[in-house]
């Protein structure tokens, strides 16, 4: 699966919105996850099990990842990897 960062940071983007009931415009690629958009563990947790299914890849939620740009870059250097 062959897809930009745009097009990963729009799901990325729609998934967070949907699981955090966040505005849209609150989820910027420099948004921390858990500082800025109020997400806790089980957040995460849900987020990373929406993207695996999204994307069909395996996400480790122990991954070092803070912001919304974290979380793109990971999926795609998984997609790329696929």
């Amino acid at each position: 699966m062959n897809m930009t960062k745009e097009e990963i940071f729009d799901t990325v983007k729609t998934i967070t919105v949907d699981e955090l009931d966040v505005d849209e415009d609150r989820v910027t690629m420099n948004a921390r996850i858990k500082d800025d958009l109020d997400a806790d563990s089980l957040d995460v947790f849900e987020i990373m099990n929406e993207l695996e299914d999204k994307f069909e890849i395996e996400l480790d939620a122990d991954e070092g990842i803070e912001t919304i740009s974290d979380v793109v870059d990971f999926v795609k250097k998984q997609l790329d990897e696929k």
